[in-house]
């Protein structure tokens, strides 16, 4: 960083390297701007380091360690099955840094500047750039603003080493005997469940009457029941009140229906949502627009109030995706290239990595309705499916929600294996405007998951082959 009283002066300026940031900026080079991406962290921001990434392998290696302990149904016997968690930390390690390594590929390749540091707005047009030694300004034309989010903490539960958060789970330097979960949310439900595919005795808390909300009961009631199944306790309708920490773990007290309870375990992962990094940057005395929750107001191309000014991800209304940033990212920065672009959230999925895993995608069965309108709605069970029965992987379904009028597909619905793969057709289908019989025509290749798809089209027109009306 050149230290001195003349700005560095970029087309671009992206504050954020995650995959809002990176990503707009690949997009705005490849658009012939000139950009720098500033953070202060590592490049891939939350969700490659500390996120989406090492979260999904947790899962994937708790998958391996409950499918090599063996498989009754199948004949499957094994004895001593042992897991070495520091070669499994060691290896979600690796995962993170050869796609962080490959993101600072990119931007080099793209001839993006990467700077180390953190940013303070100083007027509409002009930033400062900061790391622990030196400072420098820039003046730019544009800014995407890509923030991102930290984990929301609550008095009661100051994070420590025993009280944590998503980042501090990731991390552990053992298995816990016992885990409590506050929180059945996305994120606590995911990482519940990795510790518990590891035999580790979890318990969730959930405020609500149900976990995962946001998703119907029918694929919600999928999941409680795997959960249950690895040994699980979920208390819904449960508000944690306190945490007594000692040496070895923590007790935490809640209340439910009036009764108060306590459970000990050796953690206590809080996972009750994120909150958006737009504080101490400068944005009130610039006159940045945003709400009381901290969201920055933009339009449909994810500009601010100040015309030069952008703001993606997890920092603008909507929930805090890694896709859903990607895409604004994009978005903001063909917006800053003069296009037309405009965001549109029509095909926007939802996945959790649950298990089974759920997906979902356009409108739901109740939302389609309430939106006035006249629905059919299509269910094809997995338990139908050749690949899901070779798999022993029967729970679940696909789900079309479709036009009444004329098969047009508006959403879509898929709780079972490789969810978060299928989804991808199907909003594929409402992004391009298929129907249902565009589904059932499309041929699919045998045996596979994928059947699935095709066989909701099969039964949204009318005519199912393996299943009935």
């Amino acid at each position: 960083m050149v230290v001195g009283d003349f700005p560095e002066e970029v087309d671009t300026l992206i504050v954020g390297a995650g995959p809002g940031g990176y990503v707009a900026a690949i997009r705005a080079a490849q658009m012939g701007q000139k950009v720098t991406i500033v953070d202060k962290g590592n490049l891939g921001g939350v969700c490659l380091n500390v996120g989406c990434i090492p979260s999904k392998a947790l899962i994937s290696a708790g998958h391996r360690y409950e499918q090599a302990s063996g498989s009754d149904d199948m004949g499957i016997v094994a004895e001593k099955v042992s897991v070495n968690w520091d070669k499994v930390q060691e290896w979600k390690g690796q995962v993170v840094n050869k796609l962080t390594g490959g993101v600072e590929s990119l931007l080099k390749a793209n001839k993006v500047n990467i700077v180390k540091g953190e940013a303070y707005f100083v007027d509409q047009n002009t930033a400062k750039i900061m790391d622990d030694k030196q400072s420098q300004t820039y003046k730019f034309k544009n800014c995407i603003l890509a923030t991102g989010s930290r984990p929301v903490e609550l008095k009661p539960f100051p994070y420590s080493e025993r009280v944590l958060d998503s980042t501090g789970a990731l991390n552990l330097k053992e298995v816990p005997g016992k885990m409590v979960v506050i929180g059945g949310g996305y994120i606590g439900t995911e990482l519940g469940g990795a510790y518990a595919s590891f035999g580790t005795e979890v318990t969730i808390l959930e405020g609500t009457k149900d976990i995962l909300g946001g998703f119907e009961k029918q694929m919600t009631q999928l999941v409680k029941k795997r959960l249950k199944g690895k040994g699980v306790d979920i208390v819904t309708e449960a508000m944690a009140q306190g945490v007594e920490e000692t040496d070895n773990g923590v007790k935490v007290t809640y209340e439910v229906k009036g009764e108060e309870k306590t459970v000990e375990a050796d953690y206590l992962l809080v996972t009750v949502g994120r909150r958006p990094n737009t504080d101490e940057i400068g944005l009130e005395e610039v006159g940045v627009e945003m709400d009381d929750k901290g969201l920055i107001k933009v339009d449909k191309q994810g500009r601010t109030n100040i015309d030069s000014i952008f703001a993606i991800g997890d920092i603008v209304d909507g929930p805090p995706l890694a896709h859903k940033a990607s895409y604004e990212g994009k978005i903001a920065a063909e917006a800053i290239s003069g296009e037309k672009s405009e965001i549109d959230y029509l095909s926007m999925p939802l996945v959790v990595f649950s298990d089974p895993e759920l997906a979902s995608v356009g409108y739901n069965e109740s939302d389609a309705k309430e939106a006035g309108y006249d629905v059919k709605v299509s269910k094809f069970p997995f338990a139908a499916n050749g690949r899901a029965l070779s798999l022993n992987d029967t729970d679940g379904f696909v789900k079309l929600i479709t036009r009444k009028s004329d098969g047009l597909v508006i959403g879509a619905q898929v709780a079972g294996p490789s969810a978060s793969d299928l989804i991808a057709e199907l909003g594929l289908a409402v992004e391009a405007g298929m129907t249902a019989e565009d589904l059932a025509l499309t041929i699919h290749a045998h045996p596979t998951l994928g059947e699935t798809v095709m066989e909701a089209g099969d039964l949204a027109i009318g005519m199912p082959i393996h299943t009935m009306k």
